[in-house]
């Protein structure tokens, strides 16, 4: 797993970290203590209240000072600490997940408290140095007892029977993340965004406390509750995640506004997009592509889908998808050829894709993606969200559900045709003329490979800028779909949004690609 640093987006270092888990009679859980709002059996109502109170009352982060031991660590010694799995919690039970903790200390200064529901009831996981390897860092046996952890690990034997694989990390402002079977880590999700891509700062929520509900034996999903809290807002979430070759995560939020956001983001994504086969500029770099997705997915209310391929901009792209009660949008890794990577450590081709499916209306709003110049592969750039059209408020009182889908390919019952790879360079043949500007796009699917070579297939196209050539359309043997080439006359340096579908007659026989050009 390559570890990335979250540069431009302020966050996001510490998923990449090992560690180990937690279990046994040396639990570290205590005895049982009140949990505020929440008499008799624990249930998701008491973190609604809790959020409900925090959002009623002043902002103050739990971030209590770290002992200079701790504080002082470089981002090397803190990867040197690690969680001993021989204390995995529920280890010596059985049971068919394990969890462990993330250490304090570096970056990570955030508190997060963690309770572990079993028989209805919460009971608070206290902390412990004997958790821990320290590696070859120096630090004293004694610790503060309520150190807290900075995160939390869930583990399933996801890819085989007898070994607990990571399957799920908490960690890191409200940043999470998950695994398909076979697969790698990726790109991570979010809680909530707040005023991503505005000129004015960017504020991050937390989740300053878990609940994990504590499985029986034959459990196939594990249930864990989060309390969200920031200037903004603070917020309630249930999470439900089902391990698998799809595995599947059930969101349910409940959020209160302490004051109004300009720009709330609901269901984040958070990836990297470094280059692909769409950059057309040089990048001196031996590998032919570095990217952890490579496009985003939008299907629209009445079932259009618009694939985004996604670009490293040399200045903000902020791009606006307008969509009323989405079915589903997401951020995908489609290319699964290693020979387009050339990365035999960071293996992107084995990057998880992640769909959301919204649960019940959403009414109206935009799907926006940002993608933010980055000069290194470790630099989390891209991020995609849903917008709702209606302003916020303080006081307001909002509830979203949604699934994440973390798979290789969650489009693989899909029929019609998606774009596989957009390649952009100038235009001509026997002379270039970087002035114009050549699209080749792949399209390939089921729909397509049954389709006669000799069978018409014409290329509806549109911009917003510039002027068009007439697009042609061939066959392509070897993924037994349609290419796609037009050209490009841009209007000086204003940006041009394309849009291109293929049709037989008056079948659409692919998704719609979208592309914003823009002279750099």
């Amino acid at each position: 797993m390559t570890s990335r640093i979250s540069g431009l987006l302020a966050l996001s270092l510490t998923l990449a970290i090992a560690g180990g888990v937690w279990a046994g009679d040396e639990t570290g859980v205590v005895e049982p203590a009140p949990v505020e709002g929440a008499p008799g059996e624990f249930t998701f109502a008491a973190v609604v209240r809790r959020a409900e109170e925090l959002a009623a009352s002043p902002y103050a982060p739990d971030r209590p000072d770290l002992p200079d031991y701790l504080a002082n660590l470089n981002y090397d010694q803190y990867r040197d600490i690690r969680f001993n799995r021989d204390h995995n919690l529920w280890r010596d039970e059985g049971l068919p997940f394990q969890v462990n903790f993330f250490h304090r200390g570096f970056l990570a200064k955030d508190r997060v408290s963690i309770n572990v529901i079993d028989n209805g009831q919460a009971k608070p996981v206290a902390f412990s140095h004997d958790l821990f390897d320290y590696g070859k860092n120096l630090v004293p046996q004694e610790m503060p007892a309520d150190l807290g952890y900075a995160g939390l690990r869930l583990m399933y034997p996801l890819n085989h029977d007898q070994i607990f694989d990571d399957l799920a990390v908490f960690q890191g402002a409200s940043y999470f993340r998950a695994l398909p079977k076979d697969l790698n880590y990726g790109l991570s999700a979010r809680g909530l965004a707040i005023d991503t891509g505005l000129p004015s700062q960017e504020e991050f929520p937390v989740f300053r406390e878990f609940w994990l509900r504590k499985p029986e034996r034959d459990a196939t999903e594990i249930t864990a509750y989060g309390l969200l809290d920031s200037e903004s807002v603070a917020g309630a979430y249930r999470f439900v995640i089902r391990p698998g070759v799809e595995t599947v995560i059930d969101v349910k939020a409940h959020l209160f506004l302490r004051k109004s956001v300009q720009k709330l983001g609901i269901a984040p994504l958070t990836s990297m997009f470094f280059h692909g086969e769409n950059t057309d500029r040089f990048m001196d770099d031996f590998r032919p592509e570095v990217h952890d997705s490579d496009g985003l997915l939008v299907e629209t209310g009445h079932g259009e889908r618009i694939w985004r391929p996604l670009v490293n901009p040399i200045g903000l792209r902020v791009s606006d998808f307008q969509v009323e009660n989405p079915r589903s949008f997401g951020l995908f890794q489609r290319d699964r050829d290693f020979t387009n990577y050339e990365d035999l450590e960071a293996h992107y081709q084995n990057r998880p894709s992640v769909l959301i499916e919204p649960i019940g209306d959403w009414g109206k709003g935009v799907v926006e993606l940002v993608e933010i110049p980055s000069s290194a592969e470790l630099y989390d750039n891209i991020v995609a969200y849903w917008i709702p059209e209606q302003a916020t408020r303080s006081g307001q009182e909002l509830e979203f559900a949604y699934r994440l889908r973390f798979a290789k390919d969650p489009e693989a019952g899909m029929l019609g045709g998606r774009a596989i790879a957009t390649r952009v360079g100038a235009s001509g043949t026997a002379e270039l003329d970087s002035n114009k500007r050549k699209f080749v796009v792949d399209f390939a699917g089921e729909t397509l490979a049954g389709l006669d070579p000799e069978t018409p297939v014409e290329a509806v196209i549109a911009t917003t800028s510039g002027e068009l050539s007439q697009p042609v359309v061939q066959a392509n043997p070897e993924t037994r779909g349609r290419r796609l080439f037009f050209e490009l006359t841009p209007d000086g340096a204003t940006p041009a949004d394309l849009r291109a579908f293929l049709r037989h007659g008056d079948n659409v026989l692919s998704e719609t690609w979208s592309f914003r050009w823009v002279r750099e």
